[in-house]
C-alpha cells in the first residue's frame, strides 16, 4: 500500500525503467548464483537421469542375452 503511494507522481519510466535497473545493479550478483545453481542442478539431474537409465538398459541387455543363451 506504501509502494504504491510513493511511485503515484512518479513517471512510468521511474516504475518501469530505473527502479528495475537499479534492482539488477544490487541483487545481479544473487541472481546471478540463483540462476546458475538451478542450471548446475538440473543439469547434474539430467546426467543422473541419463545414467540410471544407461545402467538400466545395460542391466535389461545383459540378462535378457544370458537368459537366452541358458535355452540353447
Amino acid at each position: 500500500m506504501a509502494t504504491r503511494e510513493i511511485f503515484t507522481g512518479m513517471p512510468w519510466w521511474v516504475k518501469w525503467v530505473a527502479v528495475p535497473v537499479i534492482a539488477l545493479v544490487v541483487f545481479g550478483g544473487l541472481i546471478a548464483s540463483v540462476v546458475g545453481f538451478l542450471f548446475s542442478l538440473l543439469f547434474k539431474a539430467l546426467i543422473f537421469v541419463a545414467l540410471v537409465g544407461g545402467l538400466i538398459y545395460v542391466v535389461r541387455r545383459f540378462m535378457s542375452s544370458s537368459s537366452s543363451r541358458g535355452n540353447w
